[in-house]
Order: C-alpha cells, then structure tokens, then sequence
C-alpha cells in the first residue's frame, strides 16, 4: 500500500473512518471525503497527529457534479488514483405500507447512485494503475430485509452494478471487491430515516454485541490486499446467506423472528 492513493467516501465516521486509518498505516495516502465538513476535517486531523498523509474534500455522493470535482480534485491533489472504496451509506427502517417512496428515492441516490457516480469517473484513472474499486454493501444486498426495503434494494443494486463492472473489466487488470459485512458498530444506524424520510437519531440494536469498525476495516484491507471478489464478514451473516440460498423460506421466518425483536419493531405488533 506505500504511496498508493486510496480514497473513500463517507469517511468522517464509522467503517470509512476505520479504512481511512487502516489504509494509512499502510503508508497509503488518504482521501476523504464526507457531507459534514466538521466531521471530515476531525477526522482528517486525527489522520495526520497519526502521521497518516491525507487531504479532506467535502462532497455529497448523490450530486453528480460533486463526485466529479472530488475525482478531479484527488487527480490534481496526487497525479494518480488507486484504489476507490464506496463507502458513503445510509440506512432506513419503516414497514413499506407506512412509507413514502421518496425514503427510498432517497437511500437509492446515496448508496446507489453515489457508488455509479464516483466509479464512474474513477474508473479512467484506476484502469491507469490497474487497481481496485471496492464497494461496501451489506449482508442486505444478498438477503433482503424486512422493514429495510428500500436500504435492502440499494444493496442488491450495487451487487449487481459491481458484479457487471466486474466482468467487463476481466481483462483490464483491474480489481473489483464487494464487501459485505454483517451488523457493524457504526452511526449509520444513528442516521436511519424513518417512514418520512427524517432521521431517527437512535439505534435499534445492541451495538456493543457487533463486530467493531476497525476490526471489519482490517478485514476489508487484508481483501484488498489479496484481491478477492466478495468478503462477506461475521459469522452471523456468513450464515444467513448460505441458509438464503438453500433454505429460503425458511430464511424467511429466521430473519422476520430476527428483526421482530428489535426495539419498538413494527413487526412485532
């Protein structure tokens, strides 16, 4: 990793923040970029009392125009790109029946359409130093889950578009990662929308029972590293999407048991 550029999107907290100081004890040089410019330059100052080389470039995902600027800047700011996590992600959790379908609009244009945009304009500079676009899904783009539809379907999404951009690039030398890990100690959960699309400001789950950011982040690096195709973390999820594949039905009926003993849960009432 010395002197690769890596840049990450959605790193001013949670699993982006983690790689951003993986990657950079690896002597790589970070990129960050995030919506919140006081989170981003925290998080960029922590970077560098590390000894971590690092710029912070504010930027939305799901503007197209802001994505493009962040490429260009990186290009500008070190000549080079080589390694592009699509990170930057937010969740949702209402029934589909209470919900408007702008939530969904909403999930889709951050974790879809961000990942479409920032590989895109990428991809001419990582097929240059035939190196790596990684996208951090979740266990939710291989099983859909209840109550998370829309956060469920942009997962699937960016499966799909990585699996494509996967096989069109078989002869490039480029390298194509989809990782997925299980329930993560993140704030991503802290900024799930709810059925009217605002933030609910709280977490559902027991966080101090999940896998710990840096210790999903390290598992990302060493994929990386050995350029694998798909990382699917957590013993938890390994096993949901073996039983989804074989016993689906019965998958059914595990995850709705699963998700109905959540805190205040609309399954369960």
């Amino acid at each position: 990793m010395k002197g690769k550029v890596v840049l990450i999107t959605g790193a001013s907290s949670g699993i982006g923040r983690a790689l951003a100081f993986a990657f950079g004890r690896q002597q790589a040089r970070i990129v960050i970029c995030a919506r919140r410019v006081e989170s981003l330059e925290t998080v960029s100052q922590e970077l560098t009392r590390s000894g971590i080389e690092n710029v912070g470039i504010q930027a939305d995902v799901s503007v197209e125009e802001d994505v493009r600027k962040l490429i260009d800047a990186t290009i500008e700011r070190y000549g080079r790109l080589d390694i592009l996590i699509n990170n930057a992600g937010i969740t949702m959790r209402s029934m589909v029946l209470d919900m408007e379908p702008d939530v969904i609009r909403k999930v889709m244009d951050i974790n879809f359409m961000g990942t479409v945009y920032a590989t895109r304009y990428a991809l001419p500079h990582i097929l240059k130093t035939r190196g790596s676009i990684v996208g951090i899904s979740s266990i939710a783009g291989y099983r859909g889950l209840p109550v998370r539809s829309g956060y469920s379907a942009s997962k699937f999404a960016m499966n799909g578009f990585l699996e494509a951009l996967r096989t069109e690039l078989l002869n490039t030398g480029v390298h194509v990662l989809v990782a997925c890990p299980g329930f993560t100690t993140s704030n991503i959960r802290y900024s799930a929308l709810n059925s009217e699309g605002q933030v609910a400001g709280e977490t559902v789950r027991d966080e101090t029972q999940m896998m710990s950011a840096e210790e999903c982040a390290d598992h990302i690096l060493k994929a990386v590293k050995r350029r694998k195709r798909d990382l699917i973390l957590t013993a938890q999820g390994k096993l949901v999407v073996f039983l989804n594949k074989l016993f689906p039905a019965f998958t059914d009926r595990m995850v709705y048991k699963t998700l109905a003993r959540e805190k205040d849960s609309p399954l369960s009432k």
